[in-house]
């Protein structure tokens, strides 16, 4: 018997049933040792606690193609139609403040709703691709192989032996053009 006593060793001896393995059990696949799930169990908490960069707010730069609009971009004074140096400068600075306080003011306005609707809007996203789409697709492509076998066997069976006999008969036809000045 596998698991069992060892000659000379009695019931008392055991702490725990021999039947259980050191690594793995039914509740974790492919017999991993336990103790590497608790490195897992870290590895997938700190995906949700990790810390976000303050200084580099775009890392995977999806932001790159937006349009970045400066005071340069949206106002420019050509050579010999200058303003007062002053409104000049007021003018860049009221610019420019007032984008950034604007663009403050509308992330605190809206920028956590907006967050909460993404985040649901991600999440329903995610469990309908998970539990709705993929099963989809992978019990279509087995229904339709299914269906591609009947298919290829019908057309091996009935249509190659029509169409090889009408080859044979229509071989032998011979067109011939002539063009008559």
């Amino acid at each position: 018997m596998t698991g069992g006593l060892k000659d000379g060793e009695a019931d008392e001896d055991f702490l725990q049933s021999p039947f259980i393995r050191k690594q793995g059990n039914i509740y974790k696949p492919n017999n991993k040792d336990m103790e590497n799930d608790s490195l897992n169990e870290k590895t997938m908490d700190d995906v949700h606690t990790k810390e976000i960069d303050l200084v580099n707010r775009d890392p995977k730069r999806i932001n790159d193609d937006v349009v970045k609009v400066d005071f340069e971009d949206v106002i420019a004074e050509p050579p010999g139609t200058y303003s007062f140096d002053g409104v000049w400068k007021a003018s860049f600075t009221t610019f420019t403040v007032t984008k950034y306080w604007c663009y403050r003011l509308l992330t605190a306005l809206v920028g956590i709703p907006l967050a909460l609707i993404w985040g649901i809007f991600f999440a329903i996203l995610s469990f309908l691709h998970i539990w709705a789409v993929v099963p989809c697709v992978k019990s279509y492509l087995i229904e339709i192989h299914c269906v591609s076998r009947v298919y290829s066997i019908c057309v091996h069976t009935f249509f190659d032996p029509l169409f090889e006999a009408m080859g044979k008969c229509c071989s032998n036809i011979r067109v011939s053009t002539t063009k008559e000045i």
